[in-house]
């Protein structure tokens, strides 16, 4: 009788671990295009929303708290794996995502949304990457790195400078004086430096 028992204990665990393995095992093949950056980025969202999710189940936050959090995660997800597909680099910004209502989060003097450009940089330190619809809309910002803020602080404060000097010292010749397309055009950003994964 006993030996009945362990064999069908037996059996019944050679059954249920191929199938949680094989649960386990299905989630990594989803990331594995990515490299090591992205997947650790993607599984820190992943642990994120297991945190959101025993939250709710222990009725810590509310529905709607829970909801926002889980879309915000989702839109995170989205754009972090278009930005890896489309840059096939294994290299992701600090990402931020906010809703309409939580753009004062990042802005002391918030945005209109209808103003935004992707890839217009605002305040000096987000560059704006879209909207995503998950539930509700999210902005998606990458916060500039440091070398980059004040690569744009230093051009900013140069410009009027070099443009008072144009008003009060005139060119010797009579041509007109030429600026560079640095100084008035869209603000180009520091090539990031990537090591190899």
């Amino acid at each position: 009788m006993q030996v009945r028992v362990i064999l069908l204990l037996c059996c019944f665990g050679c059954a249920v671990l191929p199938a949680t393995a094989q649960r386990a095992h299905s989630a990594a093949p989803a990331d594995s295009e990515f490299g090591p950056v992205v997947r650790s980025y993607l599984g820190y969202l992943r642990a994120e929303q297991e945190v959101v999710d025993d939250r709710i189940s222990r009725r810590e936050i509310s529905a709607a708290y829970y909801r926002r959090n889980s879309n915000r995660i989702r839109a995170l997800r989205q754009m972090a794996v278009h930005i890896a597909r489309e840059t096939r680099n294994d290299y992701l910004p600090e990402l931020e995502a906010v809703a309409v209502d939580e753009l004062n989060t990042l802005f002391e003097s918030p945005p209109s949304p209808q103003t935004f450009r992707v890839g217009a940089i605002l305040d000096n330190t987000f560059r704006y990457l879209g909207a995503e619809r998950t539930g509700e809309t999210f902005y998606l910002f990458a916060r500039l790195d440091p070398y980059e803020q004040s690569d744009l602080m230093q051009k900013n404060t140069q410009q009027p400078t070099t443009n008072a000097a144009q008003v009060t010292k005139p060119q010797p010749t009579n041509e007109p004086a030429h600026t560079s397309t640095a100084q008035h055009g869209a603000a180009v950003s520091r090539p990031r430096r990537i090591s190899p994964p």
